[in-house]
């Protein structure tokens, strides 16, 4: 494929918020202590609502919201609707230690920001889930999918479990949520939504 038809293919991809795209994540055997961890982390409650010390972080933040709020309009009209995914969002990524832009970038491939999309493959919710991690680290009920806290706990706690296991790269790690591992079109998809969510001088 040539670099132009592969830039048309991107931009078809990202101009395509209808589609959902993932799902195909291989459901591969945890060891008891690695299933015990990551059950425990999608257990564990809490509402999303920072904390923050110094008055500095939580201005960087509130200024994040309105920025992040500002550009999901068009695609999230109401504006308590908004607040609260985009305040789920920040809260769920920096849980697992990922950036809310890359997380941004992911839901925009996956799902296209919609709540209820499903996959050829049956993935489910914003970060296009697959039914079989509720069996395998939560409570088998795949319809909690469909619940914002619980699809972005469980996208951003897989996510980290696989950039653990690729042991930091990222690239490979979005493979492995992809289920496309070492193929370079899922990956370079997201880097590029990514962009589209970082805030001026963020790189």
């Amino acid at each position: 494929m040539s670099p132009l038809t592969r830039r048309g293919a991107l931009a078809l991809l990202l101009a395509a918020p209808g589609l959902a795209r993932a799902g195909a994540q291989v459901e591969e055997p945890l060891a008891d202590a690695m299933r015990s961890a990551l059950t425990a982390s999608i257990a564990q409650a809490a509402p999303p609502r920072p904390r923050f010390d110094q008055v500095d972080a939580r201005m960087a933040y509130l200024r994040w919201l309105g920025e992040m709020s500002e550009r999901l309009k068009k695609r999230k009209t109401e504006s308590q609707i908004r607040i609260e995914f985009l305040e789920t969002v920040w809260y769920e990524a920096k849980r697992a230690g990922l950036e809310p832009s890359l997380v941004l970038g992911l839901i925009q491939v996956e799902s296209g920001f919609r709540k209820y999309a499903i996959s050829i493959a049956g993935a489910r919710g914003y970060m296009q889930v697959m039914p079989f991690w509720t069996r395998l680290i939560g409570d088998g009920d795949p319809s909690r999918l469909f619940h914002m806290q619980s699809n972005l706990r469980f996208g951003c706690v897989i996510l980290r479990h696989y950039l653990d296991q690729e042991k930091g790269d990222m690239f490979m790690a979005l493979g492995r949520y992809n289920g496309s591992r070492g193929r370079p079109e899922y990956p370079r998809a997201v880097f590029a939504a990514r962009r589209q969510w970082l805030l001026p001088g963020e790189t």
